[in-house]
């Protein structure tokens, strides 16, 4: 019987050659719209990684990345695509504000974990209803997270239009958080053990970024839910025939998913603006899906991949800002590009691949199949 393909041509060699092809037709298309390509390498490498306030900022935007990508994974391992985190995430920031806005006056060490739970409930149960639907109506997960996206955001408008929006200000935001709500940055805790880190919103929320990939590798490889989880994924009805049951496992996977993008909230909203405002997601939620792709759906390669987005992120906004012809969009098609090629073109590359290798007589496992 074929064996399956070996883990480091899946989750290291083929995304590294999809990702490799993906700046290849990145310098194609900056070198068509009149863009030099090495000054454009130059500026976004230096503005990401060439210095300790880029660095910063990388992996401040990195942390939103690992939260969504962790999201969309830890859904698609129970064989869900998830693609709701953009109003998960915008739950768990109105969960947030509330109670920094509205809560009690706590010290941080009480703080921080009162805003995490609080942030995993509000995203946790706004992903349970997609989830109980397609558990037990067979609802298309696809459909009802787009729709709880949609709701969500109009949710947050009326609310900052209507009972949460700061006096006199024109703008539909909240009030400022009292600063000592503020998570700690990086720079001020660094400082407290006489390490200097040049200014950047990155905060104390890395570091549980960086905790939720050990937890959710854990769970999925360590744990019987976890394996559960994968089973479910892998052949539901199999796994219905094994006597795992199915509605549940879809119920609390969505609800530890939600939960995961919820805490998005805890980086942008309590981390880096201290007030609640409609466009804090940005587009993270939706990030996610390229962020899993790129990392093969492991925690280890989410993390990976996220460093890598929060490099695209800044060092595209230092192109944008050295030079008139680049805009924003560049990003947006980096990120195109990127799920071109290691999604929809996987097989593009993967045949020449295995046969280059000698590897005809190994397989792909059997993947998931989103619903």
């Amino acid at each position: 019987m074929p064996k399956a393909l070996p883990w480091w041509f899946t989750s290291l060699l083929l995304p590294l050659a999809n990702i490799f092809l993906t700046f290849i037709a990145c310098g194609i298309v900056l070198w068509l719209v009149g863009i030099d390509v090495t000054h454009a390498i130059d500026v976004m490498f230096s503005g990401a990684l060439g210095s300790s306030e880029g660095i910063g900022y990388t992996l401040f935007y990195a942390t939103n990345f690992i939260f969504s990508g962790l999201a969309v994974s830890l859904a698609w391992q129970a064989g869900l695509f998830n693609i709701g985190a953009e109003g998960q995430a915008l739950l768990g920031g109105l969960g947030i504000s509330l109670v920094c806005l509205y809560g009690p006056q706590l010290p941080m060490y009480l703080l921080f974990p009162l805003t995490i739970t609080i942030a995993a409930l509000f995203g946790g149960l706004w992903a349970l209803i997609p989830g109980w639907l397609n558990a037990y109506r067979g609802s298309h997960i696809v459909i009802t997270t787009i729709m709880f996206n949609l709701i969500a955001s109009s949710l947050i408008v009326y609310l900052l239009v209507g009972p949460l929006k700061q006096p006199g200000q024109m703008a539909a935001v909240s009030s400022t958080f009292d600063q000592a709500t503020w998570l700690p940055t990086m720079e001020q805790l660094l400082g407290n053990v006489g390490i200097h880190l040049a200014s950047s919103p990155l905060n104390l929320s890395f570091l549980l970024a960086v905790v939720c990939c050990i937890l959710v590798y854990s769970y999925l490889w360590y744990t019987r839910m976890g394996f559960e989880t994968r089973v479910v994924g892998l052949d539901r009805a199999g796994a219905k025939f094994g006597g795992i049951a199915s509605k549940r496992i879809i119920i609390s996977t969505m609800i530890l998913s939600g939960a995961l993008a919820g805490f998005i909230g805890l980086n942008e909203v309590q981390g880096s603006s201290h007030q609640l405002h409609v466009e804090f997601v940005s587009g993270y939620g939706f990030a996610g899906i390229a962020i899993a792709l790129m990392g093969r759906n492991h925690p280890l390669g989410i993390f990976v991949a996220s460093i890598l987005f929060g490099a695209l992120y800044q060092g595209g906004g230092e192109l944008a800002f050295s030079d008139d012809n680049v805009g924003h969009d560049v990003i947006l098609l980096i990120q195109a590009l990127v799920v071109l090629f290691c999604g929809a073109l996987e097989w593009m590359l993967k045949p020449s691949l295995i046969r280059l290798l000698g590897l005809n007589r190994w397989q792909s496992p059997n993947k998931a199949q989103p619903s």
